[in-house]
């Protein structure tokens, strides 16, 4: 899942960001609204976590922009303003959620998470293919009733693969899905990765989960085959 954390406060900006991709999610960083606003309009969101004081446009301002022109994406709406006033005008104009600066990043976490599983996709906690089942909330994988041990980045494409089991995925498709905007597109990383997940989910074995069709992308199949 892809995130845009929005904040002029660059330093908590980029904790946050940093926090995030510590649980698998794939982040773009804007720092001024009109950056924001291009980014926006370039990538697919799954969520935004919007700063209100963003120099103009502000926060507020962009979101309004973003719901006149029929964006729906979720929007956590971050701000110092714990008024009343304030925070019916922010969900008013269109945020999802508010949170109230300073906070803690497991609150903000557990928001994030709620968010996401009011999408109009309902969030399926488990998810199978095989003998592997994977827990989303817990961040938890098991093999043969064995855990896994992943890493963010494996377990980000794991998660996607399983989303779309038995469906050909692109490199390019997973790379716009699990990392941000400085993905090097001509590096090797998504397939590097990917070998090391099929090392750890199939191992040795003769019948795989993972397999890859050379020159289009990557299959996880349902069963092992």
């Amino acid at each position: 899942m892809r995130i845009l954390v929005v904040d002029d406060e660059e330093i908590l900006a980029g904790a946050v960001a940093d926090g995030l991709r510590d649980e698998a999610y794939a982040v773009d960083v804007a720092f001024r609204g009109e950056e924001a606003d291009t980014l926006m309009r370039a990538n697919r969101y799954d969520l935004v976590v919007l700063d209100w004081g963003l120099p103009a446009p502000s926060g507020l301002e962009l979101l309004g922009r973003w719901r006149r022109e029929g964006n729906a994406t979720p929007v956590l709406m971050l701000t110092g303003r714990s008024g009343l006033e304030d925070k019916v005008s922010g969900l008013d104009t269109g945020a999802d959620d508010y949170l109230t600066k300073p906070f803690a990043f497991d609150e903000l976490l557990a928001r994030v998470r709620s968010l996401l599983r009011r999408r109009s996709r309902p969030l399926v906690a488990f998810l199978e293919a095989g003998d592997l089942v994977m827990d989303r909330s817990a961040h938890a994988v098991h093999v043969a009733g064995e855990p896994v041990d992943l890493s963010p980045k494996e377990f980000a494409i794991l998660e996607y693969l399983l989303a779309h089991k038995e469906q050909v995925v692109s490199r390019t498709e997973l790379s716009e899905q699990v990392w941000d905007d400085s993905f090097d597109a001509m590096s090797n990383v998504v397939d590097a990765t990917v070998y090391r997940l099929r090392k750890k989910i199939d191992g040795e074995r003769e019948r795989r989960l993972l397999h890859t069709l050379r020159g289009v992308g990557y299959v996880l199949r349902g069963q092992r085959s």
